[in-house]
């Protein structure tokens, strides 16, 4: 018996690639097949972009009056970086949403029964909502384009800024899985995953600078992680001679975001397959 279940391991082991194939291209083509799913998801970062620009911008002053990251009056130079990071982490609610509807719906229970690495159905679960984030934030930036936003430090480095964005939207998206397998209903996930989004986009330099803030919430706001993700990703956006007067340092940032990024798969991977197998048993 202890040799069968190694087989079964074996197996399981080396099909899991596979396995996470699968349920990737199935939870994908929901979305493709469902488009209201996509649109919905699309129309919250559109809407904060053209808010946060046109109703809230002229009254943003970035490192003085009248000055920004670019020296051309435009707000939106600040904004499209954090609009990215933001859009990624909202869009990683996704994942407990999706994951506790397929519990509501029976969909987990199927899965479990059949011969698959009770891993894939997470990694599945985060990776097609990483593709679905690469189609949102790839609107944003043809949105922000139309509205003035400029890549000033090339297509390459803006390629790279959106990639972490996206990495970090795909590692938040495992403490979200962690917070549905938990929740349990799509209600209470809905819920519990926006608890802590809030504080931490809000309280952060996504929309506006950290040195505005009181002095008891500034440490905070610098040094959270979605604001050295913001950051990392202005850095790579704005002009170079610029970071200076921004107090943006490229390297150390860079660093600081793949540590966090690194850290946060560590911590909540384990965490949510854990509670993923407690949950189906």
């Amino acid at each position: 018996m202890t040799a069968g279940a190694r087989v079964r391991h074996r197996v399981r082991f080396g099909e899991a690639v596979n396995h996470t194939r699968v349920i990737t291209k199935r939870n994908t083509l929901r979305v493709v097949r469902l488009p209201q799913l996509l649109l919905f998801s699309t129309i919250q970062p559109v809407m904060f972009l053209l808010l946060f620009n046109y109703v809230f911008g002229g009254a943003i002053s970035i490192g003085g009056p009248g000055s920004t990251p670019s020296g051309s009056g435009q707000y939106i130079s600040w904004l499209i970086p954090g609009i990215l990071v933001q859009s990624a982490v909202f869009g990683a609610t996704a994942t407990a949403l999706g994951l506790t509807e397929d519990l509501a719906a029976g969909v987990i229970d199927r899965f479990r029964s059949l011969p698959m690495a009770r891993s894939a159905v997470l990694t599945g679960r985060t990776l097609a909502d990483l593709v679905r984030n690469s189609f949102v934030n790839g609107l944003m930036l043809v949105v922000g384009f139309l509205m003035g936003w400029r890549f000033e430090q090339g297509v390459l480095k803006m390629l790279l800024g959106v990639g972490l964005a996206l990495l970090f939207g795909f590692a938040f998206s495992w403490v979200m899985a962690t917070i549905g397998l938990v929740a349990k209903t799509p209600e209470a996930a809905q819920s519990a995953g926006f608890l802590p989004i809030f504080p931490l986009v809000f309280a952060s330099s996504v929309f506006v600078p950290t040195d505005g803030m009181p002095g008891w919430l500034q440490g905070f706001a610098e040094n959270q992680p979605i604001s050295v993700i913001a950051n990392t990703v202005r850095s790579l956006m704005v002009p170079e001679e610029a970071l200076g007067f921004l107090g943006l340092d490229q390297g150390t940032l860079i660093w600081q975001s793949l540590a966090w990024i690194v850290a946060i798969i560590a911590v909540f991977a384990p965490l949510a397959v854990r509670q993923y197998r407690r949950s189906v048993g």
